[in-house]
């Protein structure tokens, strides 16, 4: 993003420059636009930016088309969550791409808006409703069929997933597949214009406008995600694989090959997704989930296809522990951060594989938005889940965990009660509940609204009780302590009477442990503590086990 100084420069440039840059265009827009117009443009200086090499577009509302290009100030749109709302409504015509940005600047002469367009994806030209456009000139025209072409050229050689596949022919696709293919299609594109055509195509004409075939050939593309698993073979020396390996006491694994659109379904069947209970606090009814949602593997999933490096032969894993899901897939995070997706709403400006991030856009896989990373962490949320987790630290690899059971059930309680949190309050809870440290203001804001306790940075999500029906004795009844408190507490016991006995430790600490936890939980966090001050080297036991058991300091 660009900086108001920054931006005030560009538009300085911008209006310096010569009329004929077909990547930039001023438009008066004193009072509204056209949105078919605005959708047109879109779809224009996308094309011409990747034609000329550039990293954006320009469409800049508010200014004079003619030099001296004078601010004249545009109405358009004046609420900025209408403004913001284009990003939405112009992907649904340009099959998900939209705009980077849209800036607003203010000048004594008036507002002017600036759109910032991303260049097209190499290989594939932006289109709106169906139409590719372009510059002559100042005009606005169809795109050349020279310009079509050169742009789907640029895929040929860097797009491993455009790359046909000579010797393979329609048969060697799964029926199935095709069938469920062609529904997902119609479903994603029941607004188009050819919306009600898609029944009368026959298969090769679905296979090119679904984008599955070049030039009436299988594409690589095609055979991943709708080709028979005998089909394989066409992707030599690629596995074209997901594996799900049970990594638990028991062991197991399993491949699933081609065709992908139908198998990501089946490796989510073999996952043991059993239900459970959360007890919320003032609800009679409790709330009833299972470890994982559909949803979130699924768009794991597919995106592990969309994004895995295939010219590195590798297949895609998911591995099943007790209590998490870790997919993996060889090729570094490719665009951007995580951060950039789930609280900044990127747009990605590019892809490893476009061709079949394109085709699994129009069979609704995934979308190419960015969108897909924000609503896993939501969902998550939505579930009172541990948020998914991103580690990065290979760059060859990218290991996404899910989490199938909760960490801390007072994380849990407070995203049941507190709904209006905002999904940077609840990352910064997410983190304090698996033990890492976070900013310093965001510890404030969290200890403001009362949702966290502890001295920075050993902070802990604090107990949610209903405090509306309890006294203040109530609450330090139910309060939970800081771990070094207890510790302190049986440090001085035994500095002041030289040895504690299991009775001792109970009067001392059981008492004292929130009411919250029951009779078996409360002596298992004794014990805990106990054998953590063992490994510290601080106390030792010089007795027997249990009862017997009697606690002195280490000297």
């Amino acid at each position: 993003m660009y900086t108001e100084n920054e931006l005030k420069q560009k538009l300085t440039e911008f209006r310096r420059m010569p009329s004929e840059m077909e990547w930039l265009e001023f438009k008066e827009a004193k009072a509204n636009y056209s949105f078919d117009e605005l959708g047109k443009y879109f779809s224009a200086l996308s094309n011409e930016a990747n034609l000329k090499g550039k990293h954006s577009g320009w469409l800049i509302f508010g200014i004079r088309d003619k030099a001296p290009r004078e601010i004249v100030g545009t109405l358009y749109r004046r609420n900025h969550k209408d403004l913001e709302s284009l990003k939405h409504e112009i992907a649904r015509e340009t099959g998900s791409i939209t705009f980077q940005e849209i800036y607003e600047l203010h000048f004594p002469e008036g507002r002017v808006i600036l759109f910032q367009i991303p260049a097209a994806p190499a290989g594939i030209p932006t289109s709106w409703k169906g139409h590719f456009f372009g510059r002559d000139g100042e005009s606005l025209v169809p795109l050349s069929i020279q310009e079509l072409e050169a742009i789907r050229a640029q895929v040929a050689s860097a797009d491993w997933s455009a790359g046909i596949c000579p010797d393979a022919g329609i048969a060697e696709l799964d029926d199935e597949a095709l069938r469920v293919a062609k529904t997902k299609f119609q479903k994603k594109h029941t607004r188009t214009r050819f919306a009600q055509e898609i029944d009368t195509w026959d298969t090769p004409t679905f296979l090119e406008k679904a984008k599955l075939t070049r030039n009436g050939k299988l594409t690589r593309t095609a055979i991943l995600l709708l080709g028979k698993s005998e089909a394989a073979h066409h992707l030599t020396p690629h596995p074209a694989q997901i594996t799900w390996k049970l990594d638990e006491e028991e062991q197991a694994y399993e491949h699933f090959g081609p065709p992908f659109l139908l198998t990501v379904e089946d490796v989510f069947s073999r996952i043991r997704n059993i239900r459970f209970r959360i007890q919320p606090f003032n609800r009679l009814i409790p709330i009833e989930l299972t470890k994982y949602d559909s949803t979130i593997i699924l768009e794991a999933l597919n995106n592990c296809i969309a994004h895995q490096d295939y010219t590195q032969n590798a297949r895609i894993i998911l591995i099943e522990k007790g209590d998490r899901l870790i997919l993996q897939n060889i090729g570094g995070f490719y665009d951007g951060t995580v951060e950039d997706y789930v609280l900044r709403g990127r747009t990605p400006e590019r892809y490893r594989n476009p061709f079949l991030a394109q085709a699994m856009v129009h069979l609704d896989m995934i979308d190419t938005m960015g969108m897909g990373i924000r609503r896993m962490f939501l969902e998550q949320r939505r579930r009172f889940f541990p948020l998914p987790e991103y580690d990065l630290h290979d760059p060859n690899h990218v290991y996404m965990t899910v989490f199938g059971k909760l960490i801390d059930e007072n994380y849990s309680k407070i995203l049941i009660e507190e709904e209006n949190l905002t999904l940077q309050e609840v990352i910064a809870l997410d983190k304090i509940q698996k033990k890492e440290t976070i900013s310093q203001e965001a510890a404030r804001l969290l200890r403001r609204k009362k949702l966290i306790e502890g001295r920075y940075p050993n902070l802990f999500v604090a107990a949610k009780i209903a405090q509306v029906t309890a006294s203040k004795a109530d609450y330090t009844k139910h309060r939970a302590f800081d771990k070094k408190y207890y510790k302190d507490l049986i440090l001085q016991f035994l500095d002041q009477h030289g040895e504690a006995t299991p009775a001792d430790l109970k009067r001392l600490i059981e008492d004292k442990l929130s009411d919250l936890l029951t009779e078996s939980q409360k002596k298992a966090k004794v014990r805990n503590l106990l054998q953590e001050m063992v490994k510290e080297g601080v106390i030792e036991n010089v007795g027997g086990r249990g009862l017997g058991a009697r606690w002195i300091l280490c000297r």
